[in-house]
């Protein structure tokens, strides 16, 4: 038996990196996907997510949403349960960088990074938790919601300011959520990635962040977006049981040294 098997989910960001790992996973394993995502385009490049895995043969659909506008966050909540009947399960990947320290932050940047990376995942988290309260549990859960966090969530994330302080929002909604839930049967958790190779370019990869990482991941390799996505789909399947309100770590030990 497949671990998704008849689960309908919205990933949100998932045309490119991360998200498009969780999206392929989560249809490999049964799941009815719809990627919610300003683009799809994968910024790595190759074949959109939704076209490549409908090509394979996997139920995957895209609809166009910037999840930090409250109506298209709504608009594909109520599509994907309209669509395929209900929403048992809510990925929220949709997240911007900046790569700026303090000073060098204006307020529009840092309204615009929080408007996607906090305000995004309220408003998908709060249009899912409305759909699933009206549907009947199933194994005794009625939807479960997987936020992506960070490791900057709890550190400093060095010169992005505005990325680290949304992510340190992320924890914490993740947790509110779970204890004000919890009596309806929506279970919420987070996964925290460490320092993930998802193929884009870029700052993420200039040699000072890739030796920075390395010196303070403890084993030998670091992240892969897959390594993100099985977190995600343990978090999003029924072998979840009696967990909610968790921060996981996916980071090599990095939290740990």
């Amino acid at each position: 038996m497949k671990r998704l098997a008849g689960k309908v989910a919205i990933v949100t960001g998932g045309a490119s990196g991360i998200g498009r790992a969780i999206t392929r996973l989560f249809a490999q394993e049964g799941a009815t996907v719809v990627i919610a995502d300003v683009t799809g385009t994968v910024r790595e490049g190759g074949t959109p997510t939704h076209e490549l895995l409908r090509a394979e043969g996997f139920p995957v659909e895209f609809v166009k949403t910037d999840v930090s506008a409250e109506a298209e966050a709504e608009a594909v909540v109520c599509h994907a349960a309209a669509r395929h009947g209900r929403l048992d399960i809510l990925v929220n990947d949709a997240a911007i960088g900046l790569g700026k320290p303090l000073l060098a932050t204006s307020r529009q940047e840092w309204e615009r990074v929080l408007a996607v990376n906090l305000t995004g995942v309220f408003l998908m988290c709060r249009a899912a938790v409305r759909q699933m309260l009206r549907q009947e549990p199933r194994n005794e859960t009625r939807g479960r919601i997987v936020n992506i966090s960070s490791q900057h969530g709890m550190i400093a994330a060095p010169e992005d300011i505005a990325y680290g302080t949304s992510k340190s929002g992320v924890v914490y909604i993740t947790r509110q959520i779970a204890a004000d839930y919890a009596k309806d049967q929506i279970v919420c958790n987070a996964v925290a990635p460490g320092k993930i190779l998802t193929g884009k370019t870029g700052r993420a990869v200039e040699p000072r962040w890739i030796e920075y990482s390395q010196s303070r991941t403890p084993m030998a390799r670091l992240g892969t977006p897959e390594d993100v996505a099985r977190a995600a789909l343990f978090l999003a399947s029924d072998e979840a049981t009696y967990l909610t309100g968790v921060n996981l770590m996916v980071d090599g030990g990095w939290m740990a040294a």
